[in-house]
């Protein structure tokens, strides 16, 4: 009878064995990663190959950071003195707040800047919107006394180039609000007051009903104000503009005139009051927005 003799191998021995097996096999078959990294970024082309690289910001670098605006102040600039004067020639400033918070909050031109003012902790954010970012303002206050409330605007300084006298008017934005964010008054963007002897051009959604309307005042012909009876206070976003002819104040929504009143063509808009948009200031009373706005321009003599 044949005895077979078991060899017999520990089994740590063996383990190792497969482990450094395995590890050769994958050696084979897996690229070297020395050399220089793998670019992240799409489209570009490798130092060697002879081609030019890109030189135009990555899509990481461009892309605008959203996030809390830091308030410049709790006040306004004082108001430069000096004679008011009018645009001289046909003018427009459009504002996209697509910069992120880490560019100043300037025009399409890189001018014309708005500071961020609040008071009683308000804040000013920055939020996605489509492929860009909008401002949202801080929530509508509920607390018993409204001077306790936090309030928050964007606020520029004095710029007669936004003095349309006499001439065609287009203002405007694009906003989002609900229902919950509705009060007595809330101001989309103005410039200038209507009483005090002054004028102003101003766009507001008030009372709650959600109403939008355009006002325009002048010193010595009265307040004018065009507000169609339809609720914008219901979550989506919507454009309203405001265009004063020279016997007209119209109110646009979504692109579609709602609502006009006559105005006197001698009816003249000058003052030295800057552009704020999100209220008429950042002290109490000020009809504080609540919602988002984005997209705000105004065109004089176009």
């Amino acid at each position: 009878m044949l005895h077979f003799r078991r060899r017999v191998v520990p089994i740590g021995v063996l383990s190792a064995a497969l482990v450094l097996a395995g590890v050769s096999l994958i050696l084979q078959r897996t690229p070297s990663v020395a050399g220089p990294p793998v670019s992240s970024v799409p489209n570009t082309v490798p130092a060697t190959s002879g081609a030019p690289l890109p030189t135009g910001p990555t899509p990481m670098a461009s892309r605008a950071v959203p996030g809390f605006l830091d308030n410049v102040s709790a006040f306004s600039a004082p108001v430069t003195p000096g004679q008011i004067r009018i645009a001289a020639a046909p003018f427009e400033v459009r504002y996209d707040f697509d910069g992120g918070v880490g560019r100043p909050i300037s025009d399409l031109t890189g001018r014309h800047e708005l500071r961020p003012l609040g008071q009683n902790g308000g804040a000013l954010r920055l939020v996605p919107q489509g492929s860009g970012l909008a401002v949202a303002y801080p929530d509508r206050c509920t607390l018993p006394r409204e001077r306790d409330c936090p309030r928050a605007i964007l606020e520029g300084l004095r710029d007669d180039s936004l003095n349309p006298g006499r001439r065609a008017l287009r203002y405007g934005a694009s906003i989002r609000m609900t229902h919950a964010d509705l009060a007595d008054g809330a101001n989309v963007l103005q410039k200038g007051y209507s009483v005090g002897g002054t004028s102003q051009y101003k766009l507001q959604v008030d009372h709650r009903q959600g109403h939008p309307s355009c006002v325009v005042a002048g010193p010595r012909t009265g307040i004018y104000r065009a507000e169609p009876w339809l609720n914008v206070a219901d979550g989506n976003w919507h454009d309203l503009e405001c265009r004063r002819t020279p016997e007209r104040l119209i109110t646009v929504v979504d692109g579609v005139p709602r609502a006009w009143v006559p105005i006197p063509s001698q009816l003249s808009i000058a003052n030295a009051e800057p552009l704020r948009i999100g209220g008429k200031g950042p002290a109490p009373g000020n009809d504080q927005f609540a919602g988002a706005i984005d997209d705000v321009f105004i065109a004089i003599g176009s």
